[in-house]
């Protein structure tokens, strides 16, 4: 088995398929914190069953789930075991961090779960975080498609990536990086929580739209490098076994293309469902307004004069 953070002179044994299922090491102190969310997750659903009121199973999932299940996974599998073996596992690792956990973790509206059941005390701190400047600037939809779509590159063309490699500390401030750069861009498109920057649904498509081209060229010019990224790092480690240091890199970016233009078409058609669903909404509730204006008028001929 692996250190927790694999570094050139450990042994290495190869990722097979049996590995890639088995190899797996806990970090204590990230599957705590991951732990823990989802147990007060799940009390604030229990507390408002208890008093009678319905919560979605499908927010439950997708938030306990799929959203803390794929960081789990993310980064206790073979995935956090290799990560740093393997630029091609790192980025599935980053693909899954950065797109899949934010996205599931949104759509579980934990934020709306909060202020259902948060005392009143602290119900007024949420709202009152929400409704701060900082809130509303670091929620404004372009500055978390900024930051969602410059940050890899900065990340993996600059010394930082490979800074990340050398430093445990660094790593696993990485790996909150994602899953914050992801929500900050996730959550206010999604639409389920009150967070502030919640644009029309039109807007919120073309901003999904937009992130497709830029992962898919920064996924080929990964692919096209001649150059190792880290190379002194990845070299170090003397690998004996496939792939090469070179060829890991092409996997990481056809990894990097494929993956972010799955995950945004999902997305996208996340948020097509729900603009449909909110449309749908909107037509009831003109439907009973126009009823309820049908049958005053009629109230009114009816009157005596």
């Amino acid at each position: 088995m692996l250190p927790l953070h694999a570094t050139p002179g450990d042994q290495i044994a190869p990722l097979t398929p049996v590995r890639l299922l088995t190899a797996w090491t806990f970090e204590p102190v990230l599957l705590g914190v991951i732990i823990a969310l989802g147990a007060i997750y799940l009390y604030g659903v229990h507390k408002l069953r208890k008093r009678g009121d319905k919560w979605s199973r499908a927010r439950t999932f997708s938030f306990v789930g799929v959203g803390l299940g794929s960081a789990v996974i993310a980064t206790q599998s073979a995935l956090g075991t290799y990560d740093t073996v393997l630029i091609s596992v790192h980025m599935a690792q980053h693909m899954i961090l950065s797109m899949l956990t934010p996205l599931a973790l949104a759509l579980g509206a934990p934020i709306t779960l909060a202020l259902r059941t948060l005392p009143q005390r602290p119900r007024k701190w949420l709202l009152s975080v929400l409704h701060s400047r900082f809130a509303k600037v670091i929620c404004f939809p372009l500055v978390g498609f900024t930051l969602f779509v410059i940050s890899p590159w900065v990340l993996y063309f600059s010394g930082w990536y490979e800074a990340t490699l050398r430093s445990a500390v660094l790593h696993d401030l990485l790996h909150l990086h994602f899953i914050l750069v992801g929500a900050v861009f996730f959550w206010p498109l999604v639409g389920l929580d009150p967070v502030p920057g919640r644009v029309v649904y039109p807007f919120r498509l073309m901003m999904t739209f937009l992130t497709l081209p830029f992962h898919a060229f920064l996924g080929i010019t990964i692919m096209s490098a001649n150059r190792l990224i880290a190379e002194d790092w990845y070299t170090a480690f003397g690998r004996a076994w496939s792939p090469s240091p070179l060829r890991d890199q092409y996997i990481a970016g056809g990894l990097l293309w494929g993956s972010g233009d799955i995950v945004g078409l999902v997305f996208f058609g996340t948020l097509f469902v729900q603009w449909v669903r909110e449309s749908q909404r909107e037509a009831r509730r003109e439907d009973r307004r126009l009823d309820r204006l049908e049958e005053q008028a009629r109230r009114a001929e009816r009157s005596p004069r």
